[in-house]
Parts: C-alpha cells; structure tokens; sequence
C-alpha cells in the first residue's frame, strides 16, 4: 500500500465532452463515458446499435413543409456506458430500477477517494478508513467514489484486464458506515479475474446501497464538498441502465 493520502484529486480525462458551464455559484463536472454505435463497454458484451424509426428526409412527407423530425431506435444492454446497478440487477426480488428511491440518486453528498496507484491491487478499507479520518467525515447517506484513473482505458482493449477494485473488507467498511452509492471508474467494483464470485456487488446490493460503474472525470472533483447525482430511468423489471452522472461543486 502507498503513502498517498487519497485526498488530492488528479485529473484524468478519457472522453471528448466537456465538463458543463462554470458559474460564480456552482460548476457542473460531467461524469459519464459518451456512448456512441459501436461502443464496448465490457468485454464479451454486445455493442450497441442505432438505426433510423423515421429519417429527417422521410418525416418531411409527414409533417409540414419546413418541420423534420429524426426518431430513432437503439438496441443496448443495460451495461453501457456509464451504468447503475439497482438490487434487481444481482436479487430477483431487490428493487428494480422503477422502484428507486430517488432521493438516494441525486444531490448526495460526496466524497472522492483518489488512489492513483490502485491498478495492481484492491483497495482496501484503510484507504478509505485514512480518508474519512483525514476529512473528519461521517460517511451516512453518502456517495462515495473511487477515483482510479483507470477510465483513461476506457474504450481500449487494455480496459479489460488487470482493472482496479474494491476489496471486501473496504465493502465491509462501506456499509457499516451507511453510505448510499458507490461508484467507480474502473472496469468493474468486483475483481473480475477471480472467479465467478462477486462479493463486492452482492453485499452492497444486498444493504440496497447502489453500484455505478464506468465514471469517468473523477480527477476534477474535489475530495469533499461536491454533490453527485445518477438517476437512471424507471424501467420495471430492469436491473441495470445507462445514467448521465454528474458533480456539482458549489
């Protein structure tokens, strides 16, 4: 384990979008991968594809001279992009994404763990404990997000491999402390090269703390003091969707 205090953000961008406007009262930090025709997000999964309900050219014979309208169809697995995952997603009988509690989604309060040095290793519950000592937090009701730096990958086939994770005394840790969420930029919170076991996503699924997976921009949120929405649509029956994520930082 490093010396790094896990408290000084490092910026890491991975995609061409733009963080949204600065204002004096607040500035909006875009944290979502783009999710384009194509895209892989996780080996073995299918790519997603686009194709046209209604062109620009045919709804010009549908509606009146100088109205157009483009509708269009897209066939994607849950697990695109930037995802949350709801309890339904790893228990039959956990909430789906329909049955969210929203006020678990958005504005949560938020603290960034940046561990720049996780790529050969799981992060451990010390991190995080040498976080909440060092920031005087209580972690109830929280986002807690681990910045790896691993979504410069992202996109690669070297995103698939030897990706950072949480372990599960930090999982452990997590729960008792009453988070809400949390979120990663790395391939998956699980180590995926250790089995079929996912200790990680059945423990917080099982206490209802969401999982997002994927972010991206991690680096330019600060350790504390940010706000952090991801709110997918509410599709019964569905355990996993795509989410625009964002910070928001006073």
């Amino acid at each position: 384990m490093s010396d790094y205090d896990g408290t000084t953000p490092i910026s890491h961008h991975s995609d061409d979008h733009k963080d949204g406007p600065t204002t004096s009262a607040r500035r909006v930090i875009d944290l979502s991968h783009v999710i384009r025709e194509g895209l892989v997000t996780y080996p073995g999964l299918p790519a997603p594809t686009f194709t046209p309900h209604l062109t620009r050219e045919h709804s010009r014979t549908v509606y009146a001279p100088g109205t157009e309208f483009a509708m269009d169809i897209i066939t994607m697995i849950g697990n695109t992009g930037t995802y949350l995952d709801s309890p339904f997603h790893r228990y039959g009988d956990g909430p789906d994404l329909a049955g969210l509690d929203l006020s678990t989604l958005v504005d949560l309060p938020t603290a960034v763990l940046h561990v720049p040095d996780a790529a050969s290793r799981g992060i451990p519950a010390s991190d995080v404990a040498r976080l909440v000592a060092n920031c005087n937090l209580d972690l109830a009701g929280y986002a807690l997000l681990v910045h790896t730096g691993w979504d410069t990958r992202f996109g690669t086939p070297e995103y698939g491999s030897g990706a950072p994770f949480l372990a599960e005394d930090a999982v452990d840790y997590l729960i008792e402390a009453g988070v809400a969420l949390v979120g990663i930029d790395s391939l998956n919170i699980d180590d995926t090269e250790s089995g079929g076991e996912r200790p990680v996503h059945s423990k917080l699924l099982a206490a209802g703390i969401h999982v997002v997976e994927h972010l991206t921009n991690l680096g330019s949120v600060p350790t504390t003091g940010a706000r952090f929405t991801a709110a997918p649509p509410a599709v019964e029956g569905f355990g996993t969707f795509p989410v625009r994520a964002y910070a928001i930082v006073a």
